[in-house]
């Protein structure tokens, strides 16, 4: 299976990952033949990325969690966030005892949400990132929390924290962008780059967040200052407050790092998702400046930047499908050629970590 844009899946090919809707339904199955006009219903709510089997890439790849918890997991964000106006006009008062309570029920679900994350990440024998995951540009906002949550608890394990502040990690990266319920749609969802005044209001989200999870009792001081200084940059160049290196913390560092993958990786109203080898370069040139250096060396250690099923362009013009990745060397995958201008080197099986001379060039979606 592999990632391919929507404009270059043909009809024909494999749906090798089930599509959702909005309200966690199954839209259309794994293992369908795409036509046409499933095609343009996959368009049509706003899904711009799929994966596919076809004649190049027949290996499927697990997800890291089961699709039952990552739907269980987005509803139950979703109700929360959708909650916040009728709450946030009540709970100032603290008059309304009932609402205050229901609020509560909400953010309980969150933690044992949280829990059962954490515990089947750290039942899973492999922690490689494989996979991005395909979001609606609909419900992006609920979909990448629950990626960022996934992508930060990766990294915290790989970080040795213990379980305690793993699921402080988790909550905390769960509600991360809470503040952004309180951003108006039009600025929220703008098919373009923001303008100096709303750039001003889209900031605002992590201190509006932050001032709402304040008295939330299943809300820990750690997870809380998450949803405050997720944006804050190594360098001291983010916001709200312009913490620098240790300044920020420690668990807000790990989920700047998964924030922004994600949202590298995935389709947004203003451009199309970067691939996940794009997306860790971009993370790795900004080491140290926007994010912690160690943080981004153990996190290149568990994303796969080609992912198994991935077509690229070889530096000797060849066309290859990826492989397994090698431990510790994951810009040098095993590769087959599935192109060549020599006909017989078509089917060869090549290990890029014994043939120096090749290097990959970029990622391929048509040949």
């Amino acid at each position: 299976m592999r990632l391919v844009p929507i404009e270059c899946v043909k009809e024909g090919a494999y749906l090798a990952k089930t599509i959702f809707d909005d309200e966690g339904r199954p839209l259309l199955r794994e293992g369908v033949k795409l036509s046409k006009n499933m095609i343009n219903r996959i368009k049509s709510i706003h899904i711009y990325s799929v994966y596919i089997i076809d004649e190049y890439s027949q290996a499927e790849i697990d997800d890291i969690i089961k699709p039952e918890l990552r739907q269980k997991a987005i509803g139950t964000i979703k109700g929360t966030f959708s909650s916040i106006d009728k709450f946030s006009k009540a709970y100032p008062s603290k008059s309304n005892n009932s609402l205050i309570k229901e609020r509560e029920k909400y953010f309980d679900s969150i933690y044992s949400v949280a829990e059962e994350l954490l515990e089947e990440i750290l039942s899973n024998s492999s922690i490689m990132v494989n996979l991005v995951d395909i979001k609606s540009l609909d419900s992006y906002t609920y979909q990448h929390c629950v990626n960022v949550a996934v992508l930060s608890l990766i990294l915290g394990i790989q970080l040795q924290l213990n379980k305690y502040d793993l699921l402080d990690l988790c909550v905390g990266a769960l509600v991360h962008d809470i503040g952004k319920s309180f951003v108006p749609a039009e600025v929220l969802f703008k098919p373009g780059p923001l303008n100096d005044q709303e750039l001003l209001i889209m900031q605002e989200h992590v201190t509006k967040g932050y001032d709402y999870l304040r008295g939330v009792l299943a809300i820990s001081s750690k997870s809380r200052i998450i949803a405050l200084q997720h944006h804050e940059k190594y360098d001291g160049s983010g916001y709200p407050e312009q913490r620098k290196g240790t300044e920020i913390n420690y668990l807000a560092r790990i989920v700047a790092i998964a924030d922004v993958y994600d949202a590298l990786t995935s389709d947004r109203p203003y451009r199309r998702a970067l691939s996940p080898n794009e997306s860790m370069e971009y993370i790795m040139a900004n080491a140290s400046t926007h994010f912690d250096y160690d943080m981004v060396k153990a996190f290149a250690r568990v994303i796969v930047p080609y992912p198994k099923g991935t077509l690229v362009k070889m530096s000797n013009g060849e066309i290859a499908v990826v492989g397994d990745t090698i431990p510790n060397f994951p810009l040098r995958p095993n590769i087959t050629v599935v192109k060549s201008s020599d006909p017989s080197r078509e089917g060869t099986e090549i290990s890029l970590v014994k043939n120096l001379s090749l290097v990959i060039e970029n990622v391929e979606y048509e040949i």
